[in-house]
């Protein structure tokens, strides 16, 4: 086993978010799946990875039951289950540790969201040494509104602004920062080697 799946807040959190309605991907339980299939097949380990915010009173606080795997998706006995409360996979858990003693250097990332969480884990595990595939068709992400918007607008009012940054353009941006320098972009098909929509 020289190589870990790493799944990054694939959880029910975000369907408690207005503006996930407009997200980038949705098949990405499907595609997460995929992937997950394919690391069990080849022996490689699944770490599973949530995102908490205790006492916030918002989705991601725990006592508000959203802080659990996305329906659909399941880890199996033996697969590590992490709660971070940073953006990044590494700071606030025992990835690390768990990885290093295991000898694994290579990672594929995937999950929630694409510019935030899953680009910031792979820049860390490069800087750490690890080898990273950063599988985007395997994370989503949904529009960002400007730095400057209201915080109360509705979903509509974000998407009507032109100053919202669109999914294409932010799942572009994260390609050419990781590219080259922090991760190699790959696709479900390349590391399951099977194209999307065969084999049931």
């Amino acid at each position: 086993m020289s190589s870990a799946l790493i799944v990054i807040d694939v959880q029910e959190s975000f369907h408690r978010r207005e503006l996930w309605s407009a997200n980038s991907n949705p098949d990405l339980v499907d595609q997460v799946n995929r992937l997950v299939g394919a690391a069990r097949a080849a022996d490689d380990l699944v770490v599973w990875v949530l995102h908490s915010e205790p006492g916030s009173g918002g989705p991601f606080d725990p006592a508000h039951g959203g802080v659990r795997l996305m329906d659909g998706l399941q880890a199996h006995e033996g697969e590590p289950t992490l709660t971070k409360t940073s953006h990044n996979a590494f700071t606030t858990t025992n990835l690390q540790q768990l990885l290093t003693v295991r000898g694994i250097r290579r990672l594929a990332v995937c999950g929630i969201r694409t510019e935030q969480c899953c680009e910031t884990t792979a820049r860390i595990a490069s800087d750490l040494g690890f080898e990273v595939d950063f599988v985007t068709d395997a994370t989503a992400t949904n529009p960002i509104p400007h730095r400057d918007a209201p915080a109360d607008r509705t979903v509509a009012e974000i998407l009507a602004d032109p100053r919202t940054l669109g999914t294409d353009e932010i799942i572009a941006r994260t390609e050419y920062a990781l590219a080259g320098r922090f991760a190699t972009i790959r696709t479900v098909a390349e590391l399951t080697g099977v194209p999307a929509g065969v084999g049931g």
